[in-house]
């Protein structure tokens, strides 16, 4: 009983939470909000019984969103708590399109008829699960992880304007080092 009513107060504040990446003016709290939102989905996932499934969407969207934000600071040039912008492009086709998925999935839920289980579900269903979903392919996923880092201090140094070494020159010997600012190291 309990488990239940958590899991509708965890739909609830997904959906709010998923509404307010459109409705807040900036583009840190529509992150925050899209975090919080797949958080409560991860957590429905847990309450499920599939802890591997709910760690990983919570890990990873939670990851997913601190990128988003370190690459809008760094592309962008802005601070994203103070920013104000619209994420309500084409409102009335959005409201349509969502709407139509929306009745059309409800609907499929509904009246599509359900498949009766085959057989027994393995004794650790979170082990069966994560080689079904990891099996073959550990090798790229043991890969996607560094790739993902390098592609982060990649766009950092490509965003960067001036690195630290660029103020002693091009051999590191300038005396003193041009600073931007009075009171830099090396004077």
């Amino acid at each position: 009983m309990l488990v239940g009513i958590v899991f509708w107060v965890l739909a609830v504040v997904a959906v709010t939470a998923g509404a307010a990446v459109f409705v807040v003016d900036s583009m840190a709290r529509a992150t925050y909000a899209l975090a919080l939102s797949f958080i409560a989905v991860g957590v429905q996932i847990l309450l499920l019984g599939q802890s591997y499934l709910g760690i990983i969407t919570i890990l990873m969207m939670v990851m997913e969103m601190a990128v988003m934000a370190v690459y809008m600071v760094m592309f962008m040039g802005m601070n994203p708590a103070l920013m104000p912008m619209d994420m309500t492009h084409g409102k009335k086709t959005a409201i349509v399109a969502s709407a139509g998925v929306f009745v059309l999935l409800a609907a499929g839920a509904l009246l599509v008829p359900w498949p009766q289980r085959r057989g027994v579900p393995p004794e650790d269903v979170t082990h069966a699960l994560g080689l079904e979903i990891m099996g073959e392919k550990m090798l790229v996923m043991a890969v996607v992880g560094p790739v993902m880092v390098a592609t982060i201090v990649a766009g950092v140094v490509l965003a960067a304007h001036r690195t630290r070494y660029d103020r002693l020159g091009d051999d590191l010997r300038r005396r003193p080092a041009d600073d931007p600012q009075p009171g830099g190291v090396g004077r």
